[in-house]
């Protein structure tokens, strides 16, 4: 059984948080720790979203390490977590509200918050593409949970890793955007979601003055990397 201790952080988030001198923990497992969940939901549902959590990670790590606000560390284990309720089996909506639920009740709430938002940078439960493989209370309470959460940039960080993150590498959004459509349909939310996708691309190459390809090294032209 892993252990339920959570590391506690302490540093400044959001520059209205800076402004009012408010600091908060972060309760995450270790990287020891996340690596065992991965692990363990890795071998109750084997497939190629396990690749696609470690790139998030990575691409996670890499962007929040030259963000002066943002913990490199912290943001690596909240990338190889955010699509951890895919361990319960193949699903839609149901790995959003099965990660929240699991790791709210293991004590890591920070984790939870990004498995809830990481499928919503826009914000509404609506904008989900795939099967809402959920019953309605179940929708009530992923709709509430999301409706009340002010974004951060840790929410956001893990927005945009999702969507670059290919299980063999970072990509163009584009062709992650495209590829997801494919496999799962469109919603009529597709184009609001798509230009929140970019509005991420371009606060956080705003944040970290570097080309966000370049700086998550993602294998494609450097031609393309606009």
């Amino acid at each position: 059984m892993l252990s339920n201790c959570t590391i506690l952080r302490y540093y400044y988030i959001e520059e209205k948080e800076r402004q009012k001198g408010g600091l908060f923990f972060m309760q995450i497992p270790s990287l020891q720790q996340a690596e065992a969940l991965l692990g363990q939901a890795r071998n109750s549902n084997p497939g190629p979203w396990i690749a696609h959590s470690k790139v998030t990670a990575d691409c996670a790590q890499r962007i929040a390490a030259a963000c002066p606000d943002l913990n490199a560390d912290d943001s690596h284990i909240l990338g190889l977590l955010h699509d951890i309720g895919r361990g319960h089996g193949i699903s839609g909506i149901r790995h959003v509200y099965d990660g929240w639920q699991d790791m709210n009740q293991m004590g890591y709430p920070d984790v939870a918050r990004v498995c809830l938002t990481h499928s919503f940078m826009y914000q509404s439960l609506d904008s989900f593409m795939g099967k809402m493989d959920i019953t309605d209370a179940q929708k009530d309470e992923l709709t509430a949970a999301l409706s009340k959460t002010q974004y951060n940039d840790y929410d956001r960080l893990i927005q945009l890793c999702d969507a670059l993150a290919y299980p063999t590498g970072p990509t163009l959004l584009e062709t992650r955007l495209v590829d997801v459509v494919l496999r799962r349909g469109c919603s009529r939310f597709t184009r609001q979601k798509w230009l929140a996708t970019y509005q991420l691309k371009g606060y956080f190459e705003r944040k970290t003055n570097q080309n966000i390809y370049q700086l998550v090294r993602a294998n494609i032209g450097i031609e393309y990397a606009l």
